[in-house]
């Protein structure tokens, strides 16, 4: 939806944001950058239950946020590059490859909570 409806102000602020994030911010600057992405797509997309979604789900997933961070190598890498995906979607007004980019960065991180969780099916249960 952020890529149909989403402002040329807010795509800018979306790419400052991006920008801003220094190579060698920290892990607690990153979740917060990474927070602030979501939740400025969401404001974008104009829907206002999705904006309540991401800002009811903001605080508890934090501890999540931190985990991945520290024990999933790559992870912050893999955010930002997913990210610039995302931002590039919505900005080239392609609501299809914004949408395809959003699925795999929430799979991704779906996927790791399942290992961490030790559910079945995933590598930790199954190894």
């Amino acid at each position: 939806m952020a890529a149909r409806v989403m402002s040329e102000e807010d795509i800018t602020g979306l790419a400052e944001l991006l920008r801003n994030l220094d190579e060698a911010a920290t892990l607690d600057e990153i979740i917060a950058n990474d927070l602030e992405f979501h939740r400025r797509i969401a404001a974008g997309s104009g829907n206002t239950v999705l904006s309540s979604l991401i800002d009811g789900l903001s605080g508890p997933t934090t501890r999540a946020r931190i985990w991945r961070g520290l024990t999933e190598e790559g992870a912050a890498e893999r955010t930002r590059q997913q990210h610039r995906a995302i931002y590039d979607a919505i900005a080239g007004r392609r609501p299809e490859l914004a949408h395809a980019w959003a699925t795999v960065h929430v799979a991704g991180v779906e996927h790791w909570l399942r290992e961490s969780l030790g559910e079945p099916g995933s590598a930790l249960v199954d190894s």
